[in-house]
């Protein structure tokens, strides 16, 4: 059942998850978080470990959620959770390359069209906003803190992060090591 459960969450993640991972974030949480099958705080961590290994966020959430949902739902064998693993991912694909499959060769047949026209400058929008939901929706207590001190320091952090990002020519790589240390001395 959890397995039928999976594969049906993740079809809709691969079908309506339009924009990337992070347009896709708050699709993902809805579908792993309010079932429970895995904690809010469990769920920033996985993006912020889909961040640091190679892959998009919905296949490693999808690799990550198909082993420990079956590991925590009865199936305590790590070969269960293999299995889980193998179907999310798969599943969460599928969509996708059927979409591009199709779709392209009909997009580029037809890319002068108005219909085709209009429809991506309906969807560029759209994943624009998704992308700033999936922001606010990291800003949480989990990524934040709950203490006001820890609360005001990570706006700092962030704020000053974006900054950096947006006006000078820092690496990102450097970005995230001047974070972490920083948080290692303020927190």
């Amino acid at each position: 059942m959890i397995y039928l459960r999976l594969i049906w969450s993740y079809l809709k993640i691969g079908f309506f998850g339009f924009g990337g991972g992070y347009a896709m974030l708050a699709l993902i949480e809805n579908e792993i978080v309010t079932p429970g099958w895995i904690s809010e705080k469990t769920f920033t961590d996985i993006v912020a470990v889909s961040q640091m290994t190679p892959g998009p966020i919905g296949i490693n959430s999808a690799t990550y959620i198909g082993y420990v949902a079956p590991t925590t739902h009865g199936f305590p064998s790590p070969l269960w959770g293999l299995l889980g693993s193998i179907l999310c991912t798969l599943v969460v694909i599928l969509p996708s390359f059927l979409l591009v499959r199709y779709a392209s060769h009909y997009i580029r047949r037809h890319r002068d069209s108005a219909f085709i026209a209009g429809m991506m400058a309906g969807l560029r929008p759209v994943v624009v906003g998704l992308i700033a939901s999936a922001a606010l929706l990291l800003m949480n207590g989990a990524n934040f803190g709950t203490d006001s001190h820890d609360v005001a320091w990570s706006i700092g952090l962030a704020a000053a992060a974006l900054a950096v990002n947006l006006f000078t020519r820092l690496h990102p790589i450097l970005i995230i090591i001047a974070a972490g240390f920083l948080g290692w001395l303020i927190f």
